[in-house]
């Protein structure tokens, strides 16, 4: 199917006549259709223009999309595009820094990296048409391996698989404090893609008893102290079996905070240095893959249901619903959580909505 810009405008304005809208000017800045997957792209130039082609509740889109008798429309502001291309300008000229310090083979993949953020650079707008062009890259005998941290969400599940794209040769660990925190669906998730990709899959035991008793009691949020543990699992995971590179699921670390070498529990360096690298030994380079990349959840989304990966409802940990029963100014701080990646753009205003109702 052929879809002109002009032929696009002239059907939205006769569609949001018809459904009666007021008549106002239709900005299209660009479109972008995938014949595979039978789904259009729209960018307009800023946000007033979005809401113009979607119309009041987005009845415009739905008829749009009847009409073309296409799978689906995604509209997107341009100017939602100027901050994310910044931020990954950062981080690739932080990337480049560190690459010369790097032996093979971990050069080579700190290098299919550093190509594909550029291309993301380039074209920010479809991560599905990069990722379709890019070949996995078979990991060599021998080679140097990745941890990465896998939780069975969407964040860390589309990590893992970039990572294996980019031939990072990813050893998958989970870190399992039992079923309050890591319910058995996401286990079952991390192993179902794992075995998909051929990844190396394994599990961390730690203690939480101190975080789940404190949590309910209401002393204190659990996921700060939470997540600590687990982090302090996946690097002692890293040191003790000589692996150069760590591998997150955070979206809000963007930019040059997107790479950090990580020297000891929860120390970490900002401002990498030859003299670090060189001394690598002594620390491990966390890469938070979505946040790198400038990702916005429903891009983590869509990578991730590649390989049958779907979100589950909310948070997905029953500690933390639980402790919202139980003591309700908690979520004010799973709130403030939601509205730092919708803040950082990685939530749309309606998405972050929808979480936080949830809550209630």
């Amino acid at each position: 199917m052929n879809i002109e810009k002009t032929d696009l405008i002239s059907l939205i304005t006769k569609i949001r006549e018809e459904i009666g809208h007021k008549p106002v000017e239709i900005n299209i800045q660009d479109i972008f259709f995938d014949e595979n997957s039978g789904n259009l792209l729209i960018i307009t130039p800023d946000r007033p223009e979005k809401s113009v082609v979607i119309g009041k509740g987005g009845w415009v889109v739905g008829r749009l999309r009847e009409e073309l008798k296409i799978n689906s429309i995604h509209v997107e502001a341009y100017s939602d595009f100027l901050v994310p291309q910044y931020r990954m300008e950062l981080a690739l000229a932080k990337l480049e820094k560190i690459i010369p310090e790097y032996k093979l083979p971990e050069k080579r993949a700190l290098i299919n990296l550093s190509h594909f953020l550029q291309a993301r650079i380039n074209n920010p707008y479809d991560i599905d048409f990069l990722l379709n062009k890019l070949n996995h890259i078979p990991p060599e005998e021998d080679q140097f391996k990745t941890v990465v941290a896998l939780s069975g969400g969407v964040d860390s599940s589309a990590s893992l698989i970039i990572a294996k794209m980019l031939g990072f040769n990813p050893v998958a660990v989970t870190v399992n404090p039992g079923n309050i925190i890591l319910p058995s669906y996401f286990r079952e998730t991390a192993e179902n893609l794992t075995r998909k990709l051929g990844v190396e899959h394994q599990y961390l035991k730690v203690d939480m008893e101190e975080v789940i008793e404190g949590s309910l009691k209401g002393r204190f949020h659990p996921c700060g102290r939470c997540s600590k543990i687990i982090e302090d699992a996946v690097f002692a995971f890293a040191k003790d079996n000589n692996i150069p590179f760590m591998v997150y699921g955070d979206l809000l670390s963007t930019g040059t905070q997107s790479l950090q070498l990580e020297i000891g529990s929860h120390e970490a360096v900002s401002n990498i240095t030859k003299e670090d690298v060189l001394n690598a030994e002594e620390g491990v380079l966390r890469i938070n893959l979505p946040a790198l990349l400038s990702l916005k959840k429903g891009e983590v989304k869509n990578i991730a249901a590649r390989l049958g990966v779907g979100k589950k409802g909310g948070y997905g940990c029953p500690l933390l619903v639980e402790v919202h029963k139980k003591h309700p100014h908690m979520r004010r701080f799973s709130i403030q959580r939601i509205l730092r990646e919708t803040r950082a753009g990685m939530l749309e205003p309606g998405e972050a909505l929808d979480q936080i109702t949830g809550f209630f």
